[in-house]
């Protein structure tokens, strides 16, 4: 059994149907990269997967867990992040602030939950300000912990919002089109960030439109196209020998 397996996921707007029967699967520690024109549903996708939309159909199952869909008083215990493309930040907090805001919450959340009036939300707050500070000096930022959105470049931007979706720790971290939003010289920076996840074995699924760095940091393509998967496959079977009429269409005008 893999470790994510999505089967037939469906998704219409009104009367417009965006995604047809999108499926395919993972194993832990690999990374996906969904590629394809715009309007071919990558976004409305990984939204649906990430619970930010509602699937009008179809499964997803993760470590044997079913993800959705979901029975009323149902709860699954999968962590998605999602990294999106125009950052997001909050502009009224520092780098630091932003990737502590959402642990702070979540302990709060737990201590209030447990009941446990020995447990100080203060000592919480310095674990999570610890692990925001660790997360940042992996991301090339810890200089940056006290500057706020507005006085950081996209690249720097888009790393904080990466800490930020680390911060939780998630079992899947998404990124939808990650260096869109950027000039071409703050790319590459972005981009070794992803690749040393990749090499620490994060299990990540990415829409991008970087055809070169999918190319080489992906262990599986997923092509789309209308709504659907058109071809699977390895880098090298996708990018050398595509299958599919669609496949070759797109990459012939795309590299």
């Amino acid at each position: 059994m893999a470790y994510l397996e999505i089967e037939n996921i469906v998704k219409s707007f009104g009367e417009t149907e965006v995604l047809k029967g999108v499926g395919f699967t993972m194993e832990k520690g690999e990374v996906v990269s969904i590629l394809g024109s715009s309007g071919s549903g990558k976004t409305t996708f990984l939204r649906c997967l990430c619970g930010l939309e509602r699937a009008d159909g179809g499964s997803v199952v993760a470590d044997g867990e079913r993800v959705f869909p979901l029975e009323k008083g149902e709860t699954h215990s999968l962590k998605i992040g999602l990294v999106f493309q125009d950052f997001r930040l909050f502009p009224q907090y520092n780098v630091l602030e932003n990737v502590t805001l959402a642990m702070n919450l979540l302990s709060k959340q737990e201590i209030k939950k447990s009941g446990d009036k020995k447990r100080k939300f203060t000592e919480e707050k310095d674990k999570n300000e610890a692990r925001a500070k660790d997360l940042l000096k992996k991301v090339g930022l810890i200089d940056k912990i006290k500057n706020y959105p507005c006085e950081l470049s996209g690249g720097q931007q888009q790393r904080v919002a990466i800490a930020r979706a680390l911060a939780l720790s998630p079992d899947i971290l998404c990124f939808d089109e990650p260096t869109s939003a950027l000039d071409p010289a703050l790319t590459n920076e972005v981009l070794k960030v992803i690749s040393d996840l990749r090499n620490e074995r994060m299990t990540m699924i990415i829409v991008t439109h970087e055809m070169e760095f999918a190319k080489n940091v992906s262990d599986k393509i997923v092509f789309m196209a209308d709504g659907v998967v058109e071809e699977t496959g390895t880098p090298d079977e996708i990018f050398n020998r595509p299958k599919k009429d669609k496949t070759r269409e797109f990459l012939s005008s795309s590299l």
